[in-house]
């Protein structure tokens, strides 16, 4: 690899890092991630560090992103990082079976086995929901596109 590429490469990540500390999204996740970090170091009487980190990232970071997304869709607060046409998406009449759709989204808050596109359709199954009206939904929803991948620095 040349010098040149590196000093590409290392510029192209100071302003991915520069972009994220001016992101209110990723300036929450940092905060939460700081909460975290104190209260196992507390917990542990030292400073946890990268174990705490990671504690955070396995445990948390999914679960925080799909209440941020949650905020987003619904109308309740705007997230500049995602998609600007997704904001309060659930309130328009983007779909013609309006209590599906909200069923749909209360399984999506709920996050974890049962808020993803699999537990879904198999609760819509099990309800005997129509499967090609579910599956519009959830393209509509479309809540795998809309991962946050973790960026903070470790």
């Amino acid at each position: 690899m040349s010098a040149a590429s590196c000093t590409v490469s290392h510029a192209t990540t100071a302003q991915t890092s520069d972009i994220r500390r001016e992101s209110e999204l990723f300036r929450a996740a940092q905060l939460e991630l700081d909460r975290h970090k104190w209260f196992l170091s507390e917990k542990a009487g030292c400073d946890m560090g990268q174990a705490a980190i990671m504690n955070w990232k396995c445990k948390h970071w999914w679960s925080w992103c799909r209440a941020r997304l949650v905020e987003h869709l619904s109308g309740t607060k705007y997230w500049s990082e995602l998609d600007q046409h997704d904001y309060d998406l659930i309130n328009r009449d983007f779909h013609p079976n309006r209590k599906l759709v909200e069923d749909i989204f209360e399984r999506v808050k709920m996050g974890g086995c049962q808020g993803e596109n699999l537990g879904i359709i198999l609760w819509a199954q099990k309800e005997g929901h129509k499967m090609k009206e579910v599956d519009e939904i959830l393209k509509l929803i479309d809540i795998n596109s809309r991962r946050i991948e973790f960026f903070l620095d470790l």
